[in-house]
């Protein structure tokens, strides 16, 4: 579950890159952010997962609030959410199978069970192949 409620981010040069934002998704619901560039769909996407801090407003993730969330534990919050970054951040030295498996490997997560998470993630966006 994603909620934002009235939220408003302005940084520190001026520039508002998001004014009075309310929104509302169920979990399991499938969502697309479009938009042209610079009407703020990557800040909405860095106040989910905590690398910006709305100006005002609320912004919830399966019903914690992450701007009240101590920085210590902001990396509990970014295990439950998965980004997919405009620059990719991907390791050239590894294929895209290995890249999927990475984060799964440094949370030691049996290897069985990153198979076969990495297999679906890869069936779903069309990569198998």
């Amino acid at each position: 579950m994603i909620e934002l409620k009235n939220v408003s981010k302005t940084y520190r040069n001026g520039v508002k890159a998001l004014k009075n934002v309310s929104l509302f998704i169920s979990q399991g619901e499938m969502v697309y952010l479009t938009g042209k560039s610079g009407s703020g769909k990557s800040t909405l996407l860095k106040l989910l997962y905590k690398q910006e801090k709305p100006s005002r407003g609320s912004v919830r993730v399966d019903k914690q609030n992450v701007g009240k969330l101590n920085s210590k534990d902001t990396y509990k919050l970014r295990r439950e959410i998965g980004i997919v970054f405009q620059d990719f951040k991907l390791l050239a030295s590894k294929t895209v199978y290995e890249n999927v498996a990475y984060a799964l490997e440094v949370l030691e997560t049996p290897e069985e069970e990153i198979e076969e998470k990495v297999v679906e993630a890869l069936q779903t966006v069309g990569l198998i192949h």
